[in-house]
């Protein structure tokens, strides 16, 4: 347990590291990523589900715009850029308002206006999201006999690439399964996950989760009859294992957070079940660390 609580601790302490800065454009205040520094700036961040992008140029600041009219778009953003780079002969026509394309104009005027000028070029981009949920289960990865059902509670570290794994993550996990009136059966279970998003926009993610290594506290107490008279035992132990179980989620953008759902623990590879249908399901809420 020991080594989990300080996995723990140390993807908190990594938050830190993050790139963000809080800058007043027109003002409102935004907290944008830097994604090029140099005589030009190119900031940027999703901001309710949307990319936003800035050109920072001494202390000014511009939001790059491409609204829609009539059907059509205005590229606002180019005529931004065109009047920013004036001092440069760069070609504008074929720039498109997307974080690559972005990136490569600005090198491009950086290097003109310095010679010794370098990309820094992200390689990675770690990004960090902490969620709750509550959902039921009926555990049938134990001796659930008669498939009662029992709340659940828990938490997620979801750790995220930006840059290259912008579909992948990697998510340590808390679960704590109560004891019910009819099942008296208790767990706290430490996970490690990998997570595959299979559908990614700034508004919707879709993905399937695989647990491949859980450390679990249980607590269960067995009633029996022998020789006409009840008996009840307690039992309490730990395990540590490599279930192999898969999930399905879903995190719906809402405002500065996401709105959860889980279907957890469908199919275990390397654990024995009780032969019931799986029902397992959560309902939380996650947030950009």
């Amino acid at each position: 347990m020991k080594s989990f609580l300080l996995v723990f601790c140390f993807f908190l302490l990594a938050i830190s590291v993050q790139g963000q800065q809080e800058y007043i454009v027109d003002g409102e205040t935004y907290s944008l990523k830097t994604e090029v520094d140099g005589p030009i700036t190119l900031l940027w961040n999703t901001i309710d589900g949307k990319y936003r992008y800035f050109l920072k140029k001494g202390i000014q600041i511009t939001e790059l715009k491409n609204t829609k009219q009539n059907g059509k778009y205005q590229e606002e953003y180019k005529a931004a850029l065109k009047e920013k780079t004036a001092d440069a002969n760069i070609p504008i026509k074929k720039v498109n308002l997307t974080l690559p394309s972005l990136h490569a104009f600005f090198v491009e005027y950086n290097k003109i206006k310095d010679p010794n000028y370098a990309d820094a070029e992200k390689n990675i981009d770690l990004q960090f999201r902490l969620g709750a949920y509550a959902g039921i289960t009926n555990s049938i990865y134990t001796a659930n006999v008669e498939n009662k059902l029992q709340p659940v509670v828990g938490l997620e570290l979801e750790m995220i690439d930006a840059v290259k794994l912008k579909r992948h993550a990697m998510v340590l996990g808390f679960r704590h399964t109560f004891e019910s009136s009819e099942y008296k059966y208790s767990a706290s279970q430490f996970s490690l996950n990998y997570r595959f998003k299979f559908v990614k926009t700034p508004k919707l993610d879709i993905y399937v989760n695989a647990k491949f290594a859980t450390l679990t506290f249980f607590k269960n107490e067995i009633t029996y009859s022998q020789e006409g008279t009840q008996k009840t035992e307690k039992e309490t132990g730990s395990d540590f294992s490599a279930p192999l179980t898969f999930a399905i989620g879903a995190d719906y953008r809402v405002g500065k957070g996401y709105i959860t759902f889980g279907y957890h623990d469908i199919v275990g590879l390397n654990v024995d079940n009780n032969k019931e249908f799986p029902i397992d399901f959560s309902l939380g809420y996650k947030f950009n660390l």
